[in-house]
């Protein structure tokens, strides 16, 4: 039982997730017929990170599984920006 411990331990910590991301987008996306328009944040990979075109690669396939059509990334920002932007995203505040 003693041998299980250690190996129990380290698959857990191998699995174990970053807890948040360093980088986050805000944007503009909407839905057509009839048309809808969208205001959110999102959390981006690391390599999203260095230009708004990235971002938007990263996110706008995101946005398509829900039927989105990303218009424009508002801005790239890190942790430091999420406070302000709660509000105004309202349900779509990291949801994508």
């Amino acid at each position: 039982m003693k041998q299980r411990i250690p190996l129990l331990l380290a698959a857990l910590l191998g699995l174990a997730q970053p807890a948040a991301a360093e980088c986050f987008a805000d944007y503009k996306a909407k839905q057509d017929d009839p048309l809808r328009l969208q205001y959110g944040v999102a959390a981006l990979p690391d390599d999203a990170c260095g230009s708004p075109k990235a971002a938007a690669r990263a996110l706008a396939p995101r946005l398509a599984q829900a039927g989105w059509t990303l218009l424009t990334i508002v801005s790239i920002f890190g942790p430091d920006g999420l406070d302000q932007r709660k509000d105004s995203a309202g349900p779509n505040y990291l949801r994508y």
